[in-house]
């Protein structure tokens, strides 16, 4: 993270160490995520494109099975919810988050079917990653990035 901030800071970045931080947290939260859900496993298979389907079978389902479906879910994009609007104020509105989260989720869930990874793909999961990223973004809300200013000097 240092090596990073430090060539931005010498390229000229207005905010080399917050966004080497942000960037070097995206990665650290968000992908070992993404590996586990890409590696294959020995469940069913299949791809639910209904909204909320997968999510009401849980309602009878034990607490632990809730926990570690819904729970697990808000947590992937988390670390890029949370960061990205730190890193870039371009990227400084909940609906911006929601975007490039539920577009990331949508591509992981793709891959899990695309792959034949005995995985199940649902768009249920979409929606809990996207609100996750969106839930992390709004913690994070008073160190959001803001638009840098370039002041000039009359003389």
């Amino acid at each position: 993270m240092f090596l990073l901030a430090r060539l931005r800071a010498r390229a000229g970045h207005p905010a080399p160490g917050r966004t080497a931080l942000a960037d070097v947290g995206i990665a650290a939260g968000t992908l070992p995520w993404v590996w586990m859900i890409l590696t294959p496993a020995s469940g069913q298979t299949g791809v639910s494109l209904v909204p909320f389907t997968d999510l009401t079978t849980l309602i009878g389902a034990p607490w632990e099975t809730v926990s570690v479906q819904v729970g697990g879910n808000l947590l992937v994009f988390a670390a890029l919810g949370a960061l990205l609007p730190v890193r870039s104020a371009r990227f400084a509105s909940p609906a911006r988050v929601a975007a490039v989260a539920a577009v990331a989720s949508a591509a992981v869930e793709a891959l899990q079917y695309a792959l034949r990874l005995s995985r199940f793909s649902s768009i249920d999961d979409v929606i809990v990653n996207t609100l996750g990223a969106v839930l992390a973004a709004l913690v994070t809300r008073r160190w959001w990035a803001r638009p840098v200013t370039v002041q000039t000097h009359l003389c």
